[in-house]
């Protein structure tokens, strides 16, 4: 393990878990991954040992049978599980913000109920927010929950849920329209159980995911649509058992989210260095390494710098949540640089390797195809810098 990407100031469990976490990645994912990536093949292995080692409760709270860890551990863990392969790492995100999204949001018979399961891995959770024709204009949602006694009756389509077929929990987000003017104050977050599989869902009448996307990158876990018609949810499955809070709960899970992708592009664009500098001093031309000529040695360095300021700045924002502060600059700067390197690192490994680099045979091959996903999962580079522009103007507001 080389010195890049190295975390100052963690405990003695933070160190463990993450040694651990290593391991699993180096024995586990990376000699698979190429091949069930290839395949499009869902890593039931890899999440049953995930399973195992806890991971899916790794920031759900002790009392709920949990590790109780901060986002900073649960970040650093992405970063490992990423380098590994991507996907892996999406497997547990979508999860990981539903649990935080109940454990911050929801009301105690809420938590009582999904947090042990989800601890432990039994009900794994998947987030809908985004529709078909909506992109990052979250409050332009159609998907509607009308209230009917003491149920909703929920009518939409929702677009690119990761998860959506193997999960077994969903966290949507639909118009209620109870809560005023505001289109903000107008939506609610349904927690909807249901069975793992495609097409209708056999507990929940009206619930159908038609089936996995094709991807040109992200591939072995499964991107679907959701389409409701006529589902009825329980009044007591609105998170937090109020109307219209859905918006600002699903801001709170982005937020977090978008410092798990900075933790995906941190691990992708390690992954993509360490795969560069090796086949740089195994390669030779004329007469030499191609590590010796300066033109390639330039590039390490420039690739090194991009991983290292990336990490850096992604642990920077998940410190300033786990402190209890706002984080929205940070961690829309670290989603921004985090994405953006990676692409970067990811594109200079690939020229390293010359034309073997286009050979499904090396593993860069497979980064190629996924670094640039992290370039608009939760939220493009341009809503980062509305985010950041808009918060840098609050912060540094001149008095009139």
């Amino acid at each position: 393990m080389g010195r890049l990407a190295q975390t100052d100031g963690l405990t003695e469990i933070q160190r463990d878990i993450l040694a651990t976490v290593r391991d699993f990645v180096d024995k586990e994912i990376i000699p698979v991954a190429t091949e069930l990536e290839h395949k499009d093949e869902y890593p039931t292995a890899i999440v049953e040992g995930m399973k195992q080692l806890g991971l899916f409760g790794l920031t759900i709270p002790e009392e709920y049978g949990g590790l109780g860890e901060s986002l900073l551990t649960y970040a650093l863990v992405v970063e490992e599980i990423a380098r590994g392969w991507m996907s892996v790492s999406g497997i547990v995100n979508t999860h990981f913000i539903v649990a935080h999204m109940i454990n911050a949001h929801g009301t105690q018979e809420q938590k009582d109920h999904f947090l042990p399961k989800m601890a432990a891995g039994e009900i794994r959770g998947a987030f809908s927010m985004s529709e078909p024709g909506l992109g990052s204009d979250v409050s332009a949602i159609s998907t509607k929950g009308v209230k009917d006694g003491e149920f909703y009756v929920l009518n939409g389509q929702k677009m690119w849920l990761t998860n959506g077929g193997t999960s077994t929990l969903v966290a949507v987000l639909c118009k209620t329209d109870e809560g005023g003017s505001s289109p903000y104050k107008n939506m609610t977050t349904f927690l909807i159980e249901k069975t793992a599989g495609f097409g209708p869902n056999p507990t929940v009448p009206g619930l159908t995911v038609p089936g996995k996307i094709e991807k040109m990158g992200y591939k072995g876990v499964d991107t679907t649509e959701l389409v409701l018609q006529d589902v009825r949810i329980p009044a007591n499955r609105v998170l937090g058992g109020v109307p219209g809070r859905g918006f600002y709960q699903m801001m709170d899970g982005v937020e977090v989210g978008r410092v798990n992708v900075a933790a995906r592009g941190c691990g992708v664009a390690r992954r993509a260095f360490e795969l560069g500098i090796s086949y740089a001093q195994q390669r030779s031309t004329f007469g030499k390494k191609i590590a010796e000529h300066q033109a390639i040695q330039f590039k390490l360095a420039e690739m090194a710098t991009k991983v290292e300021a990336a990490h850096q700045m992604m642990v920077m924002a998940a410190r300033k949540k786990d402190s209890g502060e706002r984080n929205d600059l940070e961690a829309g700067m670290a989603k921004y640089l985090a994405s953006e390197y990676c692409k970067e690192v990811v594109e200079d490994a690939f020229r390293i390797h010359g034309g073997y680099g286009f050979s499904k045979e090396y593993e860069i091959e497979r980064l190629y195809r996924e670094a640039p996903m992290l370039l608009i999962g939760e939220g493009t580079a341009e809503i980062q810098k509305m985010i950041v522009g808009r918060r840098l103007l609050e912060e540094y507001k001149i008095a009139e």
